[in-house]
């Protein structure tokens, strides 16, 4: 058995692991990297990366089959093999930049192999102990499978598996009404197949009701059937024919079964209790600053910090502990300025509270405006009017930020930058933006605050007559 001494020993190679390792070992500590499986995680193998690029081959075949401004449109000949080679091809490219041969090159020591605690400051990995001074746990989360009763004996897709489908479903049935199963049921409506979600709750149901209420609109304008409070009791078939039932006695069958109901954080591997680490299923137990509450070596950030389970927020994770780790100066994760986005057509994207929150904290302090697409000349000239913006405002500041519409996950980066350096909606308003462009939809939202203000307000009427009489 070998022995390793190192300043930090990172146990995962995803978003926030790499993030970590690259900014940490640039600035002068010894770090060791830990990866059993595939460099860049979840997020460049089976997430972000190929559900994105498999998203695009969808909006190109719908674009190419609508038409619309003079331009005909009609059917379109989707090749699913050749857009997985376009899935295939984007994960390719970004590769690289997240390969074990650049990392070595940064000077990491990249150990390809899973880490498992021994005791409380050293971890095993192969035939490698590591002692480090501190740990960094990035393991990320996989696909959580619920026990439904003939599941596990029925064919069936994860976000992990179904990028590697060549062939394309017939008809697709798809296990939960979140972001991934939404995602992957309108990339492969676009790209020809019969798509039925089942939802055992509320579709988007983490989303504000009246934004989501538009973007299931236009999902189930484009051909997918969206059922809601859909609790799946039972599966049952074999490939290419597969049954779903659900408790209220209706029967979905279909030719394949993508199953996306949530995220199971990848901690069992760990021997956490041999670390002394507190756990809990959502993940390890940390304090404000990401770092374990029972063992005062170890920090877990990502999904396995128990947290918002998005890609950004492990890249942000490993900004906040590099500080104290490296640096010895105090810092706490924060998620008031989180923005997350689902990438369907018309896109949704939200940050800080809800409506709903912002209401039940704030009372009447709150102002809420709102502004639609349809009144933006952009998104008029491109046909794009169907989405709005919704602002929670307390004592001119925005609280939270909601949108759906086109370029939404775009749109929504003005808003997270204003509650991250708690700016006030006068920033906002004072902000020029270029026209035409969807950018001025933000403004507009600014101005639909401020415009009771000044028209509907008798001082400023008086102030104004005053200044008139000379």
């Amino acid at each position: 058995m070998k022995e390793l001494k190192t300043d930090v020993c990172v146990i995962g190679a995803g978003s926030g692991g790499l993030s970590f390792a690259a900014g940490a070992v640039q600035m002068g500590a010894k770090v060791v990297l830990l990866e059993g499986h595939k460099m860049g995680g979840d997020c460049l193998n089976y997430g972000c990366v190929p559900s994105k690029a498999l998203l695009a081959a969808g909006h190109k075949a719908h674009a190419m089959s609508q038409g619309g401004f003079g331009v005909s449109g009609g059917p379109v000949d989707s090749d699913y093999a050749a857009a997985k080679d376009h899935v295939a091809a984007t994960i390719a490219a970004i590769e690289p930049h997240d390969s074990q041969e650049r990392f070595e090159g940064l000077g990491v020591d990249v150990i390809r192999e899973f880490g498992k605690f021994v005791d409380h400051d050293t971890v095993q990995a192969g035939d490698t102990l590591i002692k480090a001074r501190r740990f960094v746990i990035a393991t990320g989360s996989r696909p959580f499978v619920p026990p439904i009763p003939g599941l596990k004996d029925v064919p069936h897709e994860t976000n992990e598996t179904i990028f590697d489908l060549r062939t394309r479903p017939d008809h697709l049935i798809i296990i939960g009404g979140g972001p991934i199963g939404l995602e992957m049921a309108q990339a492969h409506r676009r790209l020809g197949s019969e798509v039925t979600v089942l939802e055992g709750m509320k579709a988007l149901g983490k989303d504000d009701p009246e934004l989501a209420a538009i973007a299931l609109e236009n999902l189930r304008a484009g051909g997918i059937n969206i059922v809601e409070d859909a609790l799946v009791s039972e599966v049952s078939g074999s490939a290419g024919d597969i049954t779903v039932s659900t408790k209220d006695g209706e029967t979905f069958s279909g030719t394949h079964l993508l199953v996306a109901v949530g995220r199971t954080v990848n901690t069992d591997k760990l021997d956490l209790h041999k670390g002394g680490i507190e756990h809990e299923r959502k993940g390890v137990t940390v304090d404000a600053s990401l770092r374990s509450v029972s063992n005062r070596k170890v920090y877990a950030i990502g999904d396995a910090a128990g947290g918002l389970q998005f890609t950004h927020v492990a890249g942000y994770h490993a900004g906040v502990i590099i500080k104290s780790i490296l640096m010895g100066l105090p810092s706490k994760a924060r998620t008031d300025h989180i923005p997350w986005a689902t990438y369907i057509d018309p896109e949704m994207a939200h940050v800080g509270l809800t409506e709903a929150e912002a209401r039940e904290k704030h009372g009447a302090k709150l102002t809420v405006t709102r502004f639609d697409y349809a009144g933006n000349d952009r998104a008029i000239a491109t046909g794009q009017t169907k989405g709005m913006i919704k602002v929670m405002i307390v004592k001119g500041r925005p609280v939270g930020a909601s949108i759906v519409g086109a370029q939404a996950g775009e749109l929504i980066q003005v808003w997270a930058l204003a509650i991250a350096n708690r700016l006030k909606m006068s920033a906002i308003a004072a902000m020029v933006a270029p026209y035409p462009t969807l950018g001025e939809v933000n403004k507009r939202a600014a101005g639909a605050y401020f415009t009771p203000k000044l028209f509907d307000s008798p001082m400023v009427k008086r102030i104004v007559g005053f200044v008139q009489r000379f």
